[in-house]
C-alpha cells in the first residue's frame, strides 16, 4: 500500500515539473517579444503585462526549482524532507506580485494624469497573441496537481495574466475606436488589482503554513471533541494540528483513556477516526491511562530518615 501511494506521489511530482517547464518556456518566449512591442507602442498596459510576465517567468522558474527540491526524500536533519521549499516559493511569488502591482499602480496613475500617445493597434495585436500564449500555459498548468500551493501560485500568476491580456485587448480596441489614450492606464490598474488579489491569496495561505496554523477546513476544537467522544477516552490535551507542506497535514496530541483500557487498540481506533473524518493520516498520539488514585509525591519522601 505504501509503495503504491509513493509511486502515485512521485508520478504527480514529475507531471507537476513537466507542466511548470512547458509554461515557463511559453511565458519567457512571449515576454521578450512583448517588451519590444510595449516600447514601440508606448503602452503602459503592455509594459504592465510584460512586468507581470517577468514575475510569471521568475515565479515559474522558482516553482520548478522548488518542486525539484521538494521531490528529494527526507534525510539527516531534514526529517520532513524539503516539501516546504514549495511553500517558500509560493510566498516569494506573493511578495513579487505585491511589489510589481504597486509599481504598476504608480505608473498608471502618472499616465492617467499625463497620458502619452498609445498605438492601439500594436496593443491589440500583442494582447491577442498574449491571450493565446497564456491560454496554452494555463491549460498546461491545469493538468498539474492543484493540491500543491506552489503549483497553485504559478497557476494564479498565469491565469491572472490571461485575464489581464483580455483587459489589455479591450483597452487597445477602445483606444483605436475612440482615440482616448487613458483607456490604456485604466487597463493597467485592472491588471494591478488582479495581481494584488493573487498576492493576498498566496501570502495568506503560505503565511498560515509557516505560522503552523491549522489547515483550512480543519478546526482543532472539532477534532478534540471527536476524539473525546470516543469510548474510553477521558481527556485530550496538547493537541496541535498544522500543515507540513501542501497536502501534508499533521496532528499530535496526548490522550488519556480509562484505567484498564487497551492503549494500543485505542490509538489505532483514534488514528482511523482522524484519517476517515478529517483526512489526517500523519498523526502522533501519546495514549496513557488516567491515574486511578492521584499520589502526592514530595521531595525527600522516597528517602525517609
Amino acid at each position: 500500500m505504501d509503495a503504491h501511494g509513493h509511486s502515485h506521489a512521485a508520478h504527480g511530482r514529475v507531471e507537476d515539473r513537466r507542466a511548470l517547464a512547458v509554461a515557463l518556456v511559453l511565458i519567457a518566449a512571449f515576454m521578450v517579444g512583448e517588451v519590444v512591442a510595449a516600447l514601440v507602442a508606448g503602452s503602459v498596459a503592455l509594459l504592465a503585462d510584460a512586468g507581470h510576465m517577468l514575475t510569471d517567468a521568475a515565479a515559474l522558474g522558482a516553482a520548478l526549482f522548488a518542486a525539484t527540491i521538494a521531490a528529494r526524500p527526507p534525510r539527516g536533519r531534514w526529517t520532513f524532507g524539503f516539501g516546504r521549499a514549495e511553500i517558500l516559493a509560493a510566498q516569494a511569488n506573493g511578495v513579487t506580485l505585491l511589489v510589481v502591482s504597486l509599481l504598476i499602480v504608480y505608473s498608471a496613475i502618472r499616465r492617467l494624469i499625463s497620458p502619452p500617445d498609445v498605438h492601439g493597434g500594436i496593443v491589440l495585436v500583442v494582447a491577442c497573441v498574449g491571450i493565446v500564449v497564456n491560454l496554452a500555459a494555463t491549460v498546461a498548468l491545469s493538468r498539474a496537481s492543484r493540491e500543491s500551493l506552489n503549483v497553485r501560485g504559478a497557476f494564479l500568476h498565469v491565469a491572472t495574466d490571461l485575464a489581464a491580456f483580455v483587459g489589455t485587448a479591450i483597452a487597445g480596441a477602445l483606444v483605436l475606436a475612440t482615440g482616448w489614450d487613458r483607456f490604456d492606464p485604466v487597463a493597467g490598474l485592472v491588471v494591478a488589482a488582479l495581481m494584488l488579489r493573487s498576492s493576498w491569496m498566496l501570502l495568506r495561505e503560505s503565511g498560515r503554513i509557516f505560522l503552523e496554523g491549522s489547515p483550512a477546513g480543519i478546526e482543532p476544537d472539532e477534532v478534540a471533541a471527536a476524539l473525546v467522544a470516543e469510548d474510553e477516552v477521558v481527556q485530550v490535551h496538547d493537541l496541535h494540528v498544522w500543515t507540513v507542506t501542501s497536502g501534508f497535514p499533521a496532528l499530535a496530541a496526548h490522550v488519556l483513556v480509562e484505567p484498564g483500557s487497551d492503549c494500543h487498540a485505542a490509538r489505532r481506533r483514534l488514528e482511523a477516526l482522524l484519517a476517515a473524518r478529517f483526512g489526517l493520516e500523519h498523526t502522533t498520539l501519546q495514549v496513557d491511562h488516567v491515574a486511578r488514585n492521584p499520589q502526592d509525591v514530595r521531595l525527600g519522601s522516597l528517602h525517609p530518615r
